[in-house]
């Protein structure tokens, strides 16, 4: 079975952006994520052109509500048939648990976001979280695995101690990836993709460096290879 590692965002803010890069991608190497920019300007119709394209979609939608409003999300989303959605951890347990309830087990892979890469100690005091970003993410992730979601979204930088304190069969899915030579851009805890596979990944996220070269495709057959000699 064919299961890419790698998943491309398409972090344009029109459908048709979207498109044109995705003609230029092999879906053979990687799957696509949708966030709320181009949801928002794109909707439903561009997740069934995706689709439609053969590539397996996840919905970077980061859904933090109350659980009733979360969990009538996530089926819609879900009936999309998109192959990834998520959740944000800090909804608390009573929603990550209706989340997971909502989907059948088996379908859709729903995973929660412990913490954005984009936020560094700083960050987290301004907002009354004292405590380091490493212990932060591994109390989020104890909790989503209790309340049954597959897996998490975390930083390179913490995949490795997860790896370990989680186990094999829960799903890593690391943003914050910058090959080698790559500007970190907004991103404060980067790593490259061989470091993030290498650390226990399941799945890395890329964005401008794919989607902002002159051959996105030869790009990620680099970072594909990158990802095989890891």
């Amino acid at each position: 079975m064919n299961d890419p590692r790698i998943i491309v965002a398409l972090d344009f803010s029109t459908a048709k952006q979207a498109l044109m890069l995705v003609d230029r991608l092999d879906r053979k190497l990687c799957r696509v994520k949708i966030g709320k920019e181009l949801f928002t300007a794109a909707g439903p119709q561009l997740v069934e052109k995706l689709i439609n394209k053969n590539f397996e979609v996840f919905l970077d939608l980061k859904f933090h509500d109350i659980p009733n409003t979360v969990a009538n999300a996530c089926k819609v989303a879900s009936n999309l048939g998109v192959w990834m959605i998520n959740v944000h951890a800090l909804g608390g347990k009573k929603m990550l648990s209706a989340a997971r309830e909502a989907l059948p087990l088996g379908t859709t892979k729903l995973v929660a976001v412990t913490l954005l890469t984009s936020l560094g100690n700083d960050d987290l005091s301004i907002i009354g979280l004292k405590e380091e970003p490493e212990s932060l993410i591994q109390k989020l992730s104890n909790l989503a695995r209790s309340c049954g979601l597959d897996g998490v979204v975390c930083s390179g930088l913490e995949t490795a101690q997860l790896r370990q304190t989680m186990g094999k069969e829960f799903c890593l899915v690391t943003p914050g990836i910058r090959p080698v030579n790559f500007s970190a851009n907004d991103q404060q805890r980067v790593t490259t993709p061989r470091q993030a596979i290498e650390s226990g990944a399941d799945y890395i996220v890329i964005g401008r460096p794919i989607t902002q070269a002159a051959d996105p495709l030869m790009v990620l057959w680099q970072v594909s290879d990158e990802i095989r000699r890891g």
